[in-house]
């Protein structure tokens, strides 16, 4: 018999609740390690005990640079290192493009984001070797963008970049990562953790209107479990050569395939413009 292997250490920002929760319990029942990171105080006591000896609690916001690398070195001195992070953290913003408020787009890419960056950036160090992996947790809205949505799309697609571009950068060195897709799950998400536009305009009641409707009331039916979702990532970060882009939810994978398609259709439609700007050869 092959011995058994180690365990990981594993940092999850956003730990509180919806998938950063599941993940936790889920990597501890497998005999991991995690490293939970929440924003509040009052929420640690459940997710440490939840969790057991295996699991340390930090206190950290994704946007307090100073908060994310205190999260890091509770790895380093609890547990030895790191080796899979996951950038859960982030919340969705419904309303359209005229109804958000400044203070509400700026926060949004602050933690969606630049959040996600900074944890990125603070734990490339510790994940520098073989085996290191990264799951970022982006949405169907990383790819295809629906109305109403139009800052938390532009958010996961500016997450969605960043991560193909580090996939390649660091590629060589062992790290491998995956961009994560999820659909509709039944988690907070469209619930008590989704920040909604202040106002409602008449002019985008068939559009952003309509979209802001179907989210809170699809709150509490979704198909999607998000327990199976954290069982199909600890398969994920198994995998010698996992998948870059991974869609979550038969509803994410259809609209994604549906999304490509229509672009491959475009693409072939406008090409012999596309390819008529170059110089004349001669």
């Amino acid at each position: 018999m092959s011995p058994a292997a180690p365990p990981r250490t594993w940092l999850v920002t956003g730990a509180s609740s919806g998938f950063g929760r599941h993940l936790t319990l889920a990597a501890v029942a497998a005999g991991d390690r995690v490293v939970a990171t929440v924003r509040r105080p009052q929420d640690a006591a459940s997710v440490e005990a939840a969790g057991g000896d295996r699991v340390r609690v930090a206190i950290a916001d994704v946007t307090e640079p100073d908060q994310v690398r205190a999260a890091l070195q509770v790895a380093r001195t609890a547990f030895g290192g790191l080796d899979v992070l996951v950038n859960n953290a982030g919340y969705g913003l419904a309303g359209g493009v005229e109804e958000a408020t400044d203070e509400q787009i700026r926060r949004q890419f602050a933690v969606n984001v630049f959040g996600c960056i900074d944890v990125t950036r603070a734990a490339l160090p510790l994940l520098r070797r073989p085996g290191g992996r990264i799951l970022m947790i982006s949405s169907v809205s990383g790819q295809s963008a629906a109305p109403g949505l139009a800052y938390y799309a532009a958010s996961k697609h500016a997450l969605e970049g960043f991560s193909e571009a580090l996939a390649r950068e660091v590629q060589h060195l062992g790290i491998r990562v995956t961009i994560v897709e999820p659909g509709m799950f039944r988690t907070d998400w469209a619930g008590r953790s989704l920040e909604q536009a202040p106002t409602r305009l008449a002019a985008y009641e068939a559009s952003s209107g309509a979209v802001r409707d179907r989210l809170v009331a699809a709150d509490g039916t979704q198909r999607g479990d998000p327990a199976r979702l954290a069982a199909a990532l600890l398969r994920i970060v198994a995998e010698d050569e996992p998948p870059l882009r991974l869609p979550m939810g038969q509803d994410a994978a259809d609209g994604i395939r549906r999304k490509l398609q229509r672009q491959l259709e475009e693409l072939d439609r406008w090409e012999a413009l596309s390819v008529s700007t170059a110089f004349p050869e001669g």
